[in-house]
């Protein structure tokens, strides 16, 4: 029978490697119906125009655009318009993240893990049901806006991780998290890209009336692979918070309160170099699609393979290089390893598109996989070694919370960069702004693993 709860402060190594386990699953199914939709974003939007040309949230929102691109005098660019679109809708959806996240990890440390997860899958699911019946534009942005408040299983799963690993191990146990996006980010987008070839309303006319559409498939998908993952973590995840920690955690509602300047040695740095890190990566993961598309002609297959590629480089190189190297070279030392590759990435990235490239391209893609693949998973291990144990979750809330936010704002800020000076001058941009974040990871406090600094 499954356990229900851990009762020692530290799981023995079979329960801290059966909890991983359970984990590992969890976030790889959660990341496959997260990231199913990334190849899509180019093609759904041009969709959504052709449904809703003259009314509608999309011809709205749309018009106010354009009529911004005149007030501001310059020439109207309608892809452009497109990716500041998107850029909007992405950034929505993670700001909801930032909202929620923090608030859930606190209460995570009150009430278990378990409970904040279970809840959070539910909503998941509803997002997913929205998304297969939304017909108009308004109920997907229902369904995103949803999604993005209840995206709490990360950050929850991340806790989870810090509840059950000695300190030595942790930055280990955080590359189980990194292994399991790197590998939902290689199934997801080609599973989002060979689905969407599977029009259901166009094989089954009559379901065009209760809201289906062309992108229903991968939605469907979506929503089995979460309903599993729920029965999965009711029936199989025990609570590893240990009860003696609840007493000692804060909880408030109000996310700037959560994001004060923390009194552990090296948490707040961790924390905002982990922020600019992803205000620069974010905004080039969500706009990478759209140079693809544009630039090299992708489509929503062509998007999937690009993504299986980075997904596949991101797990072979957390699961083969950090997991094994993490001990010896150290999470700190690793960062500043992966945060250097990162920087000529961008910039590669950037002049594929100039270029119109598909060599070039994948070049800077492998260089941005293999150092995000360090320096994430390895940030998040600085943060919990920082921190005592008892406030784990809180923490870690936060952190997550800080990326949820460079998620609602790199999105928006590459959007308007790509909509006024297009992709190339944006992505050179975004590899000169890392400097800012390696230079202070080059101060961050040196941790050998062994204990927490307090």
């Amino acid at each position: 029978m499954t356990k229900t709860k851990l009762d020692n402060p530290r799981a023995s190594a079979p329960e801290s490697r059966s909890v991983l386990k359970i984990v590992f699953v969890t976030l790889f199914l959660d990341l496959i119906g997260f990231s199913i939709i990334f190849p899509l974003f180019p093609d759904m939007l041009e969709y959504y125009s052709l449904q809703e040309p003259q009314s509608g949230f999309f011809a709205a929102f749309f018009s106010t655009l354009q009529s911004l691109t005149h007030l501001l005098g310059m020439e109207e660019n309608r892809w452009g318009i497109m990716v500041l679109f998107g850029g909007l809708l992405g950034s929505l959806y993670s700001l909801l993240q930032f909202i929620g996240t923090p608030i859930y990890g606190a209460v995570s440390d009150r009430i278990g893990r378990k409970p904040v997860l279970l809840f959070s899958l539910v909503g998941i699911l509803v997002s997913y049901i929205l998304w297969f019946f939304a017909h108009d534009f308004g109920l997907l942005v229902a369904a995103r806006l949803l999604g993005g408040i209840m995206s709490a299983n990360i950050s929850t799963a991340t806790a989870i991780v810090a509840d059950v690993t000695p300190a030595k191990e942790r930055s280990k146990g955080m590359a189980i998290v990194g292994i399991a996006f790197g590998l939902g980010f290689i199934l997801g987008p080609a599973l989002g890209g060979l689905t969407s070839m599977i029009d259901l309303s166009a094989q089954f006319p009559g379901l065009a009336d209760y809201g289906v559409n062309p992108f229903s498939m991968p939605a469907a998908v979506a929503m089995v692979l979460t309903v599993f993952n729920l029965a999965y973590v009711a029936l199989k995840l025990p609570e590893t918070r240990v009860p003696s920690a609840r007493s000692h955690s804060h909880r408030s509602i109000n996310p700037l309160t959560l994001l004060r300047t923390e009194h552990y040695p090296g948490v707040t740095r961790t924390n905002l170099t982990y922020f600019l890190f992803l205000l620069a990566f974010s905004g080039m993961e969500f706009t990478l699609t759209f140079l693809a598309h544009e630039r090299l002609g992708y489509g929503p297959g062509l998007n999937a393979l690009m993504f299986l590629f980075v997904g596949f480089v991101l797990a072979a190189i957390q699961g083969g290089y950090v997991r094994r190297k993490s001990d010896v070279i150290g999470p700190r030392r690793m960062t500043l390893h992966g945060l250097a590759m990162v920087i000529p990435a961008l910039i590669i990235v950037g002049l594929a598109g100039y270029w119109r490239s598909s060599p070039v391209l994948y070049v800077g893609l492998f260089l941005l996989a293999a150092g995000s693949a360090q320096a994430t998973p390895c940030l998040t291990a600085l943060v919990s070694l920082y921190t005592p144990e008892d406030d784990q979750g809180r923490v870690l809330g936060i952190f997550r919370s800080l990326g949820a936010l460079a998620r609602a704002i790199g999105p928006l800020f590459a959007a308007i960069l790509y909509w006024s000076i297009g992709s190339t001058i944006t992505y050179l941009l975004g590899g000169l702004f890392l400097v800012v974040p390696l230079i202070m990871a080059t101060r961050l406090p040196e941790s050998d693993g062994t204990k927490h600094i307090s």
